[in-house]
C-alpha cells in the first residue's frame, strides 16, 4: 500500500489504529540496525553502538539501575556510557543458536538483504520469543520496507517485554509522524525522552509537534 495516495493512506491509518488499541499508548518502534534505506528516505531509528560493553547476568537488576543512572547523567559523555550499556543488556541471549542467528541477521542487514534478515530473525523470534532485541530488529525491518503495520505489531511485543525500549517508543513517534497522527507523535517522543532524557534529535522533534499540536505559548 502507497501512502502517496489519499485513499491508501485513509486504510492504513484504520488499520494502524486498530493496531495501536492493543498496544499501550506510550508504544513503538524500533529499531536498530545498521540498514542504510534508499537516499530518498533516509530514515534513521536510535540504534545500539557499534562497540557494546560486557555485561552482567543480573538482567533486571541491571536494567533498574541503569535506567536510574540513565535520568540522572549529569553529562552526555555519562549518558551515552549509561545507554551503551542498557543496549549491550536488551542484545543479551542466553541462547548461543539465536546469538548465531542474530550475527547472521546483522551480515544480511549490512549487505542489503532484508528478506534474509527477516526470515533470520524470524526464526529467532520462533525459538525465543522471550527476547526483545529479535522483535525490535525485526520491527526495524519491516519499518526500512514502509511496512507499519507488522512492524507496529513487533513492537507491541517489544513493549509488552520491555516498556522502557527508547528506541521502540522514538520509533513509534517516527511511524505516528509519518502517517500524519502528529499527536500521537508527540505522545511517543515524550514517553520516550521521559526514559531516556538524551536521545539524539528528540527535542527538537518534541519542540516542533508540540507548537503544531498544542500551538505556541503566548
Amino acid at each position: 500500500m502507497d501512502l502517496r495516495f489519499p485513499g491508501a493512506r485513509n486504510c492504513r491509518i484504520v488499520v494502524l489504529a486498530a493496531v495501536m488499541t492493543a498496544v499501550p499508548a506510550a508504544a513503538f518502534a524500533q529499531n536498530n540496525t545498521q540498514v542504510v534505506p534508499p537516499p530518498k528516505a533516509q530514515k534513521k531509528l536510535p540504534e545500539a553502538p557499534s562497540k557494546l560493553p560486557n555485561v552482567g547476568a543480573d538482567r533486571t537488576r541491571g536494567l533498574d539501575f541503569l535506567f536510574g543512572a540513565l535520568k540522572a547523567a549529569p553529562d552526555e559523555a555519562s549518558a551515552k556510557h549509561v545507554e551503551a550499556r542498557i543496549w549491550a543488556l536488551w542484545m543479551k541471549t542466553p541462547s548461543d543458536t539465536a546469538a548465531l542467528l542474530m550475527l547472521r541477521a546483522k551480515a544480511a542487514m549490512d549487505a542489503q538483504k532484508v528478506d534474509v534478515a527477516l526470515k533470520l530473525l524470524d526464526a529467532v523470534v520462533k525459538l525465543r520469543p522471550d527476547y526483545v532485541e529479535a522483535w525490535n530488529r525485526r520491527a526495524t525491518l519491516y519499518y526500512l520496507k514502509n511496512d507499519y503495520t507488522h512492524s507496529l505489531e513487533d513492537i507491541r511485543q517489544v513493549l509488552i517485554r520491555e516498556p522502557r525500549h527508547f528506541g521502540a517508543l522514538a520509533g513509534l513517534g517516527m511511524i505516528m509522524q509519518e502517517i500524519g497522527d502528529e499527536r500521537r507523535a508527540l505522545e511517543a517522543f515524550r514517553k520516550a525522552l521521559a526514559v531516556n532524557p538524551h536521545l539524539e534529535k528528540v527535542p527538537e522533534l518534541v519542540k516542533t509537534l508540540a507548537e503544531k499540536v498544542e500551538g505556541r505559548d503566548i
